[in-house]
């Protein structure tokens, strides 16, 4: 008969017996190749949209900024999240497609190093969508960051997973 104490609880690897968060030691693992993809979207007015496409923002090329802005930003993801460790980023890539009703971002990150990636192209589009925004601020005030997540990884001890679906 199975009690309630027979039931092993995942255990959370970056918080202590205690409760108190701590950074996971990887010291022991390989060095493997590692890839991540993330995506997310800014949604725009079709003023924005307008400005974007016939290269009048006011700031200037706000594709090339944000662009940059997110190779930026995943060098720095462990400046920014706190239990994020430091990994070489050997490449970063950001894809911005303008859309009817705003931007697409798409960013590929990679390293050869002990953990994952994933954060790293999270920042990578979060701030490139910031940039983007911050660009464009003065012809849509009401841009609006949505739907960032990580579509794919590779490499590690996980292996391999995409995201299903569009």
């Amino acid at each position: 008969m199975n009690s309630p104490h027979d039931v092993t609880e995942p255990r959370l690897t970056h918080v202590r017996a205690d409760g108190t968060a701590h950074m996971v030691d990887v010291s022991g693992k390989a060095v493997t190749a590692r890839v991540a993809e993330a995506r997310g979207r800014v949604l725009l007015s079709a003023r924005a949209i307008e400005a974007l496409r016939g290269g009048t923002v006011p700031k200037g090329d706000a594709l090339a900024v944000a662009r940059i802005a997110g190779i930026q930003a995943a060098k720095r993801t462990p400046d920014l999240v706190p239990l994020a460790h430091p990994v070489a980023v050997h490449a970063a890539s950001v894809d911005l497609t303008v859309q009817d009703d705003g931007v697409d971002i798409e960013a590929t990150v990679r390293t050869a190093d002990r953990t994952g990636i994933e954060m790293e192209a999270l920042t990578c589009v979060t701030v490139a969508a910031l940039a983007l925004i911050d660009m464009i601020k003065s012809v849509d005030k009401h841009g609006r960051i949505t739907d960032v997540r990580v579509t794919a990884k590779s490499g590690g001890r996980s292996g391999d997973w995409r995201e299903v679906g569009p």
